[in-house]
């Protein structure tokens, strides 16, 4: 038996929250320092760096807002999946690496595989709870 409190809309709102602070802070971050934004990109050879760097925010902020509203919640999951995937094939080629280099990049490679699957799992479930209605 699940206990009542777990149950409870803002349980779930919480967890939903805890797995997009990872992009609310960083879409706030850089949106608040739009220059680093745009280093970010050129140093991942992102081009042309400002457009890209003001997508990223507009992706990261709008699809976490998506998902905490409620609001096709499984379109902003699926959105935040793909684009942790990109990310991190981007910035985490622990293949190409060798040492405690390659040993970090790795882990940060399969946590953020981690985070897409649990991005796909809230859409597959937002979708089923669409379908019921």
């Amino acid at each position: 038996m699940v206990p009542a409190f777990l149950r409870a809309p803002w349980v779930r709102w919480v967890c939903l929250l805890l797995l997009c602070s990872a992009y609310l802070q960083g879409g706030f971050n850089k949106l608040t320092d739009f220059n680093s934004a745009i280093a970010e990109m050129q140093h991942f050879g992102v081009a042309p760096a400002a457009p890209m760097a003001a997508l990223v925010i507009i992706g990261e902020l709008g699809a976490s807002l998506m998902i905490l509203a409620g609001f096709y919640r499984w379109l902003g999951a699926g959105y935040l999946a793909v684009f942790t995937v990109m990310a991190t094939l981007m910035a985490n080629r622990f293949w190409e690496m060798s040492g405690p280099e390659r040993f970090s990049a790795a882990n940060g490679f399969f946590e953020h595989l981690g985070l897409a699957g649990a991005f796909l799992l809230v859409a597959w479930l937002d979708l089923q709870d669409v379908n019921k209605e």
